[in-house]
């Protein structure tokens, strides 16, 4: 069961220093939604899920789902490194209608190969809609291989994983091996033509928060076998995507979609606010797009 194919956006979360930002996020909603993106990913790395408490995060959750009213998908990140609490948790947001949940590995612990697939196969067994996982290695310190996605891929809840292991060899591994059973996509903006290529479906993007159009028009290129095209505008926007990842991820998002009128830009501790250096640059770069 495909959830989307093309773009979808890992969207940010807009705060004041109160709370949630409701109003821009809702103008933040209908931008995305008008820059054609096929799916939003609410409370991902990108949205800060990790700063927000779990009442913040139902309100945000249930704010998207009110003002995008079925218009496209709504993911929700619903991971964690306690399995128990992985299970409790995503049964309470897919209570909410969410349309799919993506699910980063556990972090931390370090689990196994082994422990990879029971942690996946005992959230699956537990909900009811498909479930996304979330391979980023660079920022949990665990690795989905191929071998084992195919065999978490197995479960019928299992639709995709999101591969941000940037390891291109590995990426196309998992698709050869996966095929027939779950869809790969991409977890990184600059190679996402790349990944399509192999016969990934789409990215969940980061830099579509600054330009869904793009992005979307990128994927659809690809989808359509129009290769010359999407390698064109992957390699327009990789300068800004680079930009968008001089500093942790969603700092510099963050500060763009406060350029461009959404919300504040305000992240919180441990994260701080964008140096100079780079903000300099994305405003130069975000001209093309924006």
């Amino acid at each position: 069961m495909s959830i989307f194919t093309g773009c979808a956006t890992a969207l940010i979360t807009p705060f004041t220093k109160d709370g949630v930002d409701y109003e821009a996020f809702g103008r933040f909603l209908e931008f995305q939604i008008q820059g054609g993106v096929s799916a939003l990913v609410v409370l991902g790395t990108t949205g800060e899920a990790a700063t927000m408490n779990e009442d913040e995060k139902v309100e945000t959750v249930k704010f998207a789902l009110n003002t995008v009213g079925g218009r496209v998908p709504v993911i929700v990140g619903t991971g964690g490194n306690n399995t128990a609490d992985v299970i409790r948790y995503s049964k309470k947001i897919e209570a909410l209608g969410v349309d799919a949940l993506l699910i980063v590995t556990p972090f931390y612990n370090k689990c196994t190969q082994e422990g990879l697939i029971a942690h996946y196969n005992a959230v699956a067994d537990e909900v009811h809609i498909p479930i996304i996982c979330y391979n980023v290695p660079g920022r949990t310190g665990v690795n989905i291989l191929p071998a084992t996605f195919a065999e978490i891929a197995k479960h019928k809840n299992v639709v995709g994983i999101k591969e941000a292991s940037g390891n291109m060899e590995q990426i196309a591994e998992t698709i050869r091996l996966s095929k027939g059973l779950a869809e790969v996509i991409s977890g990184d903006d600059a190679i996402t033509v790349p990944i399509m290529s192999l016969g990934g479906t789409g990215v969940i993007s980061v830099a579509s928060n600054i330009a869904p159009r793009h992005m979307s028009d990128m994927c659809a290129a690809a989808l359509a076998d129009d290769f010359k095209t999407a390698a064109e505008m992957q390699l327009k926007i990789n300068p800004l995507v680079k930009a968008l990842f001089s500093e942790v991820n969603p700092i510099p998002a963050k500060y763009a979609s406060a350029k461009m009128g959404f919300g504040e830009g305000l992240v919180r501790l441990p994260l701080t606010p964008i140096t100079k250096v780079n903000s300099d640059k994305l405003d130069t770069l975000m001209k093309d797009f924006i």
